[in-house]
Formats: C-alpha cells, sequence, structure tokens
C-alpha cells in the first residue's frame, strides 16, 4: 500500500501543479472582478459593479450572450452533420481516391486560419451573409470540419464492422443503420467534435472582428475586447475580468459535465481492433 502511494505521489504532485497553473489565471479574474480597484465601477468593498458595467455596454451582455450562443449553436449542430456523414463515408464505404480526398481534407489544417478570412468575407459578401450570424457559424464550422471529420472516421473504425453488417441484414439502409445503431456507438465521438466545436466558436475572436461589423451582432468575446477602448483608450480592468468570467464560466461547467465522454472519444481511435 505505502509502494503504491509512493509511486503515486510524483504523479498527484504533477497533476495537481498543472491544475493550479491552469485555473489559477481563472481564479484571479474572478476575485479581481468582484474586489474593489481604482478606475473601475467597483472603487469601495466587494461587490458586482464591474458586471453592471458589462451588463450595460451598449446593446447589453445578454444581447452579447444570445449571440455567441446562436453562433457556437449553429457551429456545432453544422459541424456535427457534416462531419458524421464525412466520417461514415470515408470508414466504412470504398470508392475511387477515398484516401486521397481525406488527405486533402486533413490538409486544410495546415493553412493557416486567418489567411482565409478576407476571401471568405468576399464570397459572404456576394451570397448575402456578410455581417451576419449565419455566415460567421459557417466560417468558424469550415475551420472545424477537417479535424471534426478525422475524429469522426476514427470512431466509425473502431466500431466491429459486424454491427453494421448486422443492421443491413436486418434491412436497415445505409442511413437508417446510421441513424439507429451507429450514432449511438460513436457518443463519445460525437461529444468530444461538438465540444471543440462549441469552444472554438464561442471563444473565438479574430473571426468575428473580420466578419462581423454590426456592434449588435457581436459575440461575447468581441464585445468584451471592444469594452477595453471605450473611453479613450483607457482600459476598464474590472469589466474586462468580469467578462472573462462570464466567457470562462459556461466552458469550464460544460467540459465538466461532458469530460468522462470527451475522453473517451480520444481514445475510441486508440481501442481499436
Amino acid at each position: 500500500m505505502s509502494r503504491t502511494l509512493m509511486l503515486r505521489t510524483p504523479q498527484h504532485v504533477l497533476t495537481g501543479g498543472l491544475a493550479i497553473v491552469f485555473l489559477f489565471p481563472l481564479a484571479w479574474a474572478a476575485v479581481a472582478s468582484v474586489s474593489p480597484q481604482p478606475g473601475t465601477a467597483q472603487i469601495s468593498g466587494w461587490g458586482l459593479g464591474n458586471y453592471q458595467t458589462l451588463a450595460n455596454y451598449q446593446a447589453g451582455v445578454v444581447q452579447y450572450l444570445i449571440n455567441s450562443t446562436v453562433v457556437s449553436g449553429l457551429t456545432v449542430a453544422v459541424t456535427l452533420v457534416v462531419s458524421v456523414l464525412g466520417g461514415y463515408a470515408f470508414a466504412l464505404f470504398r470508392f475511387p481516391g477515398r484516401n486521397l480526398l481525406f488527405l486533402i481534407t486533413l490538409a486544410i489544417l495546415m493553412v493557416p486560419y486567418a489567411t482565409l478570412l478576407i476571401p471568405l468575407y468576399v464570397l459572404l459578401n456576394e451570397l448575402g451573409l456578410q455581417d451576419s450570424l449565419i455566415g460567421l457559424s459557417l466560417v468558424l464550422a469550415m475551420f472545424q470540419l477537417p479535424f471534426a471529420t478525422f475524429m469522426m472516421r476514427i470512431s466509425f473504425e473502431a466500431i466491429p464492422a459486424e454491427l453494421r453488417e448486422a443492421a443491413l441484414i436486418d434491412g436497415c439502409g445505409s442511413l437508417r443503420a446510421l441513424r439507429h445503431v451507429l450514432l449511438p456507438a460513436v457518443k463519445p465521438g460525437l461529444i468530444t467534435v461538438g465540444l471543440f466545436a462549441f469552444l472554438a466558436a464561442w471563444n473565438d475572436f479574430i473571426t468575428p472582428l473580420v466578419l462581423i461589423s454590426d456592434s449588435d451582432k457581436a459575440p461575447l468575446p468581441l464585445a468584451v475586447a471592444n469594452m477595453r477602448q471605450q473611453v479613450m483608450g483607457i482600459v476598464d480592468y474590472g469589466a474586462t475580468e468580469a467578462g472573462v468570467v462570464v466567457l470562462a464560466l459556461p466552458c469550464v461547467l460544460l467540459f465538466l459535465a461532458l469530460q468522462r465522454h470527451y475522453v473517451r472519444g480520444f481514445m475510441s481511435g486508440a481501442l481499436k481492433g
């Protein structure tokens, strides 16, 4: 027993130290957002003055939260639908050029996404989707699809082939077998892809900065960044820290709720065979 404890102690110390390193900035921002600071709405005593400043900024924090929720939700939906169909096709169907097409899909990951924003801005303008939450969601989903398709392919490949064959023998078509048999089996992969897409869309700043010009349609990260420069370039650190907390809290809660499935999703490819 003591030997096992001694072997695990370095691991616990390392993981505990890493947890402190990663959690300290968030904990510091949470404390600073309610503590008294000169030049903020919370000058004396502890309170929620900085959150009131954030809530009353331009269209209001509720509107910015709605914008971020809409963008993130649409991004997750588009990413899941396209990556599931793509991963299903790449994993279980044989067609000419399958591997080459998959490599081309993965090659998109090597292209810095910032270099694509201006061409995408022009394309969205021609489609009438410029300065819209739908256009922003489509662009964010496009950036997620190579990784998402890769994850769904390895998730489908980890399923025993006999499972799909049995469904086809029982009279299911390919899409019906996907919906009723295979999707429940790749639930961890779905959650991993959805969580990645949500976090990327929720926290993205560069893409909305280029594609969104209407301040009322700005997602929360862009609104928080704009709020820093609202008074002659003077930064309201209290309100900014309140914005950081509001941004981070949904991500932390969602990750804690889904962490078990998240880890299983990453392990699905390793467990194949």
